[in-house]
Parts: structure tokens; C-alpha cells; sequence
């Protein structure tokens, strides 16, 4: 029940903080924002994306894209990295995976939010097929943001 309160929560603020304060898919101009509601939990790896082979087995799929950031949906395991200009929230939907974070591995699972400001070196390691999360850029990410690491 907690970790569900947390969700909620967690969606709650992030959704306040990208329709008020203003995937490595680089976000375009921003059209206004329309009225929608879209299932991330049903969406295959398919429909999220191509392989951005040279980050891992990532695919990613921006769906918000507003003048001070994006909320976007990904799967697969992601490359350690760190972005200089954008802070990345991540709140993992479904399944398991070990998260490096300011490089020390963490497991997370279903319902954990992962904070990641920038600078900080993290990426992932999928332990299970059906892993996928919520990823918020602030601001949004701009090209040539992403720096991969060792």
C-alpha cells in the first residue's frame, strides 16, 4: 500500500512540475498541450521504439513534450551515462531491473522513483523481460546531452 501511495504521489508531483514550471528522443518545440490519456502500461517494446543500439537496448518514446519538460516511457537496459543540462525523475512501472546510480548499483522494482540530477552518472540493467518506466526530463533534454560513461 505505501509503495502505492508513493506512485501516486511521485505522478502527482511530476505532473504538477511539467504543466507548471513552464529519451534519449531529444525533445522538438513543444505544441500546446492537449487534453489525452495514454496507457504506458500497454504499449509494447514496438510501439515505444526502435533499439538505440549504441546506449544498450534502450527504446524510448517522448509522449509530453512541454516547454519545461518531458514525461516519456522506456524499456530495456540503458548504457551508465549522465546528461549536463537536463534532471531526469524515473518512476519504474514494471518489472526489475538494477539501476546504477551515481555509479552504485541498486535494485528497483514496480512503484520505486528514482531521482537523478544532472551530472550524475546512472543507467540500467534490466533483470526482467517486462521492465519499463516513466522517464521525466527538467528542462528537456537538449541533442548532444547525453555523455556516456565507462
Amino acid at each position: 500500500m505505501h509503495r502505492t501511495l508513493v506512485g501516486i504521489r511521485a505522478a502527482s508531483a511530476v505532473a504538477v512540475l511539467v504543466g507548471c514550471t513552464g529519451a534519449l528522443a531529444q525533445a522538438s518545440a513543444p505544441a500546446a498541450l492537449t487534453p489525452q490519456l495514454i496507457n504506458m502500461g500497454s504499449m509494447t517494446a514496438e510501439e515505444i521504439g526502435p533499439v538505440i543500439a549504441e546506449m544498450g537496448t534502450l527504446r524510448t518514446k517522448t509522449l509530453v513534450n512541454a516547454a519545461n519538460g518531458t514525461v516519456g516511457v522506456q524499456v530495456g537496459t540503458v548504457a551508465k551515462h549522465t546528461h549536463t543540462y537536463s534532471d531526469e525523475i524515473q518512476y519504474v512501472m514494471a518489472g526489475t531491473a538494477t539501476f546504477w546510480l551515481d555509479n552504485a548499483p541498486r535494485e528497483v522494482r514496480a512503484g520505486d522513483l528514482v531521482v537523478i540530477p544532472r551530472g550524475v552518472v546512472h543507467g540500467t540493467l534490466t533483470t526482467s523481460p517486462d521492465f519499463k518506466a516513466m522517464a521525466i526530463k527538467l528542462p528537456p533534454q537538449r541533442a548532444g546531452d547525453t555523455q556516456k560513461v565507462p
